[in-house]
């Protein structure tokens, strides 16, 4: 079984700065693309950053850009998202997405997190 896990979500004041952490867990082989999205309370889930399988190759939404960075740590299995003069329109639960992992057996499956909140507010 194949899983993401965020952590680093929370309550920061306007202009404050918050880390996520994506870590994958189980019988992986190789992680493609990683994926940050969010979701704020009665909007629809939205693309916020992407990063290639290898790193080289980042992208991120119009609004965030500047502010926000995606990197990866392959050798941990593991994506961050460096999130910079936060506005309280950034309030959302953030998930981690694969769009697709790869096991030991060779089975490619898409994997998404649980969510992590992210409260910008004074």
């Amino acid at each position: 079984q194949v899983q993401l896990v965020e952590s680093g979500g929370g309550l920061v004041q306007p202009g404050g700065s918050l880390r996520l952490s994506c870590a994958a867990s189980g019988n992986i082989f190789t992680i493609n693309v990683m994926n940050w999205y969010r979701q704020a309370p009665g909007k629809s889930r939205e693309l916020v950053c992407a990063i290639s399988r290898g790193g080289g190759g980042t992208r991120c939404a119009d609004s965030v850009k500047g502010r926000f960075t995606i990197s990866r740590d392959n050798a941990k299995n593991t994506a961050y998202l460096q999130m910079n003069s936060l506005k309280p329109e950034d309030t959302a639960v953030y998930y981690c997405n694969a769009d697709w992992i790869a096991t030991m057996s060779r089975k490619y499956v898409e994997v998404w997190g649980q969510g992590t909140l992210v409260n910008v507010s004074s």
